[in-house]
């Protein structure tokens, strides 16, 4: 449906068709944009234990709250804006905001609803500070996969190319729609735009509620303020939108229509820009001619910061009106600033414009907050499609019970809809469905009226064709990674080729042949050990996407799995078709390459498990290279099974090497054969002095142990994925 606004952008079109208006509930009167919500947050508070170093000198914990009683809005179709010195919050109260702490006290409502951290999670996009894309897909193609994800099979392949056309054209980057992301290393989209990628892929799907964490950190001017215009393009469709933002300039903050102040985690200031004026007046802070108010205030929190009274006072200002003590040589005169003195009261309504609370005015009118209008800035007027006005979305007179004072509160007493309620582990199981009741006792939205829709988009097989696809794409446009071992692997081939070409059936042929299945398990070992860097490159958009449930994480350990069979097979095939002939080995050949296959299978999961519980690369490979060198040790070679001591016979078991080692052995030597005429040693006499078993069968047993250790550490690669890689604090 077409839509246009008359405001200060108007010259930009929104984003209703990638906002799916359908999933807002229609007023009874008609129009959407008149059902009034928004988020809703009431006592947030999150405590800490740290350790400090006490009056003597010992070490003792103590708790500390990083968010402390944060009781506010955020108004739906609005950009909300939180700001504050460094160290104020501010990334944790959005990641409070969006379900990302576990140990939570406080609420959190969605028009109205209350949201557990699932639901949240379900009905809102989160884009993060860094940008984590993939480098050498195109942004068409980021966003084409992100479509995939999140819209699911119920929205049809052409409907998908529409939606990612259009945004493209909304976001501003049809010039890049072919442009690879880039890295480093490869040239790619600006920094402005790949910033705009990020956003898209994460409101493909039309989230209820967006947050940004510093979409504008290290963009100039010129791209920040592009980024925030269309951010504000998207609130101006239906969503919420919360962003955390440190310094925006004077045009980034006409597009900011609701501030939240924070400073120590606590409320300095709630409320739109062009009332913190009037809110340093109330305070006794003139704002200096020409300066910005936004400013002022930040430096007058950073002087009571550093003052004796702290930021506390200036909190129980912003929740009781109860002035904050002067500073002593703080410049309060009126000479030289803007007047606000003298504000005439003005009703206490909400963004709606209700008087809702006459009564208790007049009753109390001497109430530090009688001149107080708690009124957000207007939003310019929409016309629908049929070209009726009608106003931006504003919310339910229920929906700012914390903004009722009186006299009688003073310091300390917690505001009307301060809660006890605590996050718990049964948030993160679904909710029967209810329905909020506002103020007025008219129901408020269901559930299903939060955009989102099911916990995931597409069925499992559906998940994993779609990360399949995405990774043989990225394999395709980045080959090194397996040419680089399927070269390793050739040129190793050529060499065992060459130095030991037909072993002669002696005492030093015997010796070459186990030397070579020896450096043979080593080799494969090791090719493997390139992959270290894979996932941990792919760690914090495998977090990104996962963490709004765009697909499972035991679907993306199926499809790595998967992509990396052909590849792996290629590999194995290659280096035994180059030595199985060249030294004219014994035994079959199928068992040969089913053992390197199995081999090669198994130590790139152990790789990949690695990989997954270090914190860089370079951790990892030292970390594997430690581990190869005990399986070296421990799988036979140097002493075999029966002379290891009983203390570490437990190192031989898990030792991956063990197991091809002693089937390529058992398939070379295994049988009557007389590998040495002079002592008239048979194969079965050189695996019995070996101390491994003759028995037909137990070669066979040998490849089943080695997929058993493969599927072992992809299934604790998985249990890491789910459980130990969530972008959610404790």
């Amino acid at each position: 449906m077409a839509h246009q606004h008359n405001g200060r952008h108007g010259g930009h079109r929104n984003l209703e068709t990638v906002i799916d208006m359908s999933q807002q509930p229609e007023k009874p009167g008609g129009g959407r944009f008149g059902f009034t919500g928004g988020l809703e947050f009431t006592s947030l508070t999150y405590t800490v234990v740290k350790k400090q170093r006490g009056a003597g000198g010992e070490w003792e914990k103590k708790d500390v709250d990083l968010l402390h009683e944060i009781t506010g809005y955020a108004p739906k179709g609005c950009v909300t804006a939180v700001m504050g010195p460094s160290g104020a919050g501010k990334s944790t109260f959005l990641d409070a905001l969006a379900g990302r702490i576990a140990s939570l006290d406080g609420r959190v409502a969605l028009d109205g609803v209350e949201m557990s951290p699932s639901l949240i999670k379900r009905s809102s996009a989160y884009v993060m500070q860094d940008d984590r894309l993939f480098p050498m897909l195109t942004v068409y193609e980021t966003l084409m996969f992100a479509a995939d994800f999140r819209l699911g099979s119920a929205v049809s392949a052409s409907d998908k190319k529409l939606r990612v056309e259009n945004l493209i054209e909304q976001l501003g980057l049809t010039s890049s729609r072919n442009t690879y992301i880039g890295d480093e290393g490869t040239r790619g989209v600006s920094g402005g735009e790949r910033r705009r990628v990020s956003i898209g892929v994460d409101i493909i799907h039309g989230p209820a509620l967006l947050f940004l964490d510093e979409p504008t950190s290290g963009l100039d001017s010129t791209s920040a303020h592009s980024v925030i215009e269309k951010v504000h393009d998207i609130a101006c469709a239906g969503s919420t939108v919360v962003l955390t933002i440190h310094q925006p300039s004077s045009r980034i903050l006409l597009l900011l229509d609701h501030l939240i102040i924070l400073a120590r985690g606590q409320l300095m200031y709630s409320g739109g820009p062009k009332e913190v004026t009037a809110h340093l007046g109330r305070m006794g802070r003139k704002v200096p001619k020409g300066e910005n108010s936004i400013e002022h205030l930040l430096d007058v929190i950073q002087e009571y910061d550093q003052s004796e009274f702290g930021v506390k006072a200036l909190a129980e200002f912003c929740l009781t009106g109860l002035k904050p003590p002067k500073l002593t040589g703080a410049n309060n005169a009126a000479d030289g600033f803007s007047t606000v003195s003298n504000i005439p009261p003005t009703p206490i309504t909400g963004p709606g414009g209700e008087d809702f609370d006459h009564s208790l005015r007049s009753q109390h009118s001497k109430s530090p907050w009688s001149g107080v209008q708690l009124t957000p800035p207007r939003r310019p007027k929409h016309k629908d499609q049929h070209g009726r006005s009608h106003n931006p979305p504003s919310l339910s007179p229920g929906f700012h019970n914390h903004h009722r004072y009186a006299p009688e509160i003073v310091m300390g007493t917690p505001t009307p809809l301060s809660s006890a309620y605590t996050v718990n582990e049964d948030d993160y199981l679904t909710p029967t469905h209810r329905v909020a009741a506002n103020a007025t006792g008219a129901p408020g939205v269901g559930i299903n009226a939060l955009g989102h829709r099911g916990k995931f988009a597409n069925s499992y097989v559906g998940e994993v064709w779609v990360l399949m696809r995405r990774n043989f794409t990225n394999i395709w446009r980045t080959p090194e990674l397996f040419l680089s071992r399927l070269m390793v692997l050739t040129v190793m081939g050529f060499l065992m080729a060459t130095m030991f070409t037909k072993p002669k059936d002696n005492t030093q042929g015997i010796t070459n042949r186990i030397s070579f299945f020896i450096f043979t398990v080593c080799v494969f070992f090791f090719s493997s050990n390139d992959a270290v860097p894979a996932f941990i490159q792919e760690r914090f958009i495998f977090i990104r996407e996962t963490s709004h449930n765009a697909y499972r994480a035991s679907a993306y350990v199926v499809a790595g799995l998967i992509t990396y069979l052909p590849f792996l097979l290629l590999q194995s095939a290659t280096y035994a078709a180059i030595v199985w002939f060249a030294l004219k080995l014994h035994g079959q050949f199928l068992y040969f390459l089913v053992m390197l296959y199995a081999s090669l299978l198994s130590t790139n999961s152990f790789v990949v498990f690695i990989s997954s519980v270090v914190p860089n690369f370079i951790l990892g490979y030292a970390a594997v290279i430690a581990f190869t060198a005990l399986f070296f040790l421990f799988c036979g070679y140097f002493l075999n099974s029966h002379s290891i001591p009983m203390g570490w016979k437990w190192m031989n078991t898990v030792s991956t090497m063990k197991y091809p080692y002693e089937g390529l052995l058992m398939n070379e030597f295994r049988g009557d054969h007389v590998f040495s005429a002079s002592l008239r040693l048979t194969g079965d006499d050189i695996l019995r002095q070996l101390a491994i078993s003759t028995v037909e069968d137990r070669k066979w047993w040998m490849v089943l142990y080695l997929l058993g250790w493969a599927v072992f550490y992809r299934v604790l690669f998985y249990l890491v994925l789910r459980f130990a890689s969530k972008n959610k604090r404790k």
